[in-house]
């Protein structure tokens, strides 16, 4: 994933040096009591020692043996609204990017700035799907991990981005309906049974499972830390 620049193995070389060195001058210091001769060794050692090292550290940029390719991959969260998707989706990202490794996290609030509004009608759900999806696509190849996070309820949208992306990896968080309405922060079910929204997924608009996921999960059977460790066991082995 990452490829060391000359001029890092430059730097390290030297900083490796100077330490190794001055532990030399003070060993042979310590045994001559001979400054002249202690900073003599000292001086053609780190000389001839900076050149071994810096040619070693080169060469051994040309073997892949036990150097492991990381690939990046798209970790798509897909489930009803309430499902507990994003809070999931949150601890996979927080736990990637803390391993160090670039990694995006993509969902209806990250996206708002980028994607003008659009309405809830398949074909303009659909559409918003597809761009999320073009653009996880293009950062994963751009070698950057990316956990996305959305209702996605249509299979057809989601097999797009899966085929967009090179590894493609679905997580359906399949709260049931009941278990998702008391976790309705945005009151949007309370909503729908007023009639001041339609077509809300799984409602009174129709939310397609996913026939072969990943992973799945459901927070109405375990709680958010063991949802969040099943599904980061299935991905370790990747990062």
């Amino acid at each position: 994933m990452f490829r060391e620049s000359k001029l890092r193995s430059i730097v390290k070389t030297i900083s490796w040096r100077f330490w190794a060195t001055l532990t030399t001058i003070s060993l042979v210091l310590l045994f001559t009591g001979q400054t002249a001769i202690a900073l003599s060794i000292g001086g053609l050692e780190v000389i001839l020692k900076m050149i071994v090292y810096f040619v070693h550290e080169r060469a051994w940029d040309r073997f892949k043996f036990g150097r492991h390719e990381v690939k990046p991959f798209v970790l798509w969260f897909t489930g009803l609204s309430g499902s507990g998707k994003n809070e999931l989706s949150q601890k996979i990202y927080d736990r990637i990017s803390h391993n160090g490794i670039k990694v995006e996290y993509l969902n209806g609030h990250t996206v708002r700035k980028l994607f003008t509004e659009t309405g809830f009608s398949r074909e303009e759900v659909n559409s918003h799907i597809r761009r999320v999806g073009y653009l996880a696509s293009q950062l994963e190849k751009h070698g950057i991990f990316v956990v996305a996070s959305f209702l996605s309820p249509y299979r057809d949208s989601r097999e797009f981005v899966r085929k967009q992306c090179g590894k493609f990896i679905e997580v359906h968080v399949a709260s049931p309906l009941e278990y998702c309405r008391t976790r309705d922060k945005e009151a949007l079910y309370r909503r729908a049974e007023k009639g001041e929204i339609r077509n809300l997924a799984g409602y009174d608009a129709p939310y397609e499972e996913p026939q072969n996921p990943d992973v799945v999960v459901d927070l109405s059977a375990s709680g958010v830390e063991e949802a969040a460790e099943t599904i980061f066991q299935e991905i370790k082995n990747l990062l």
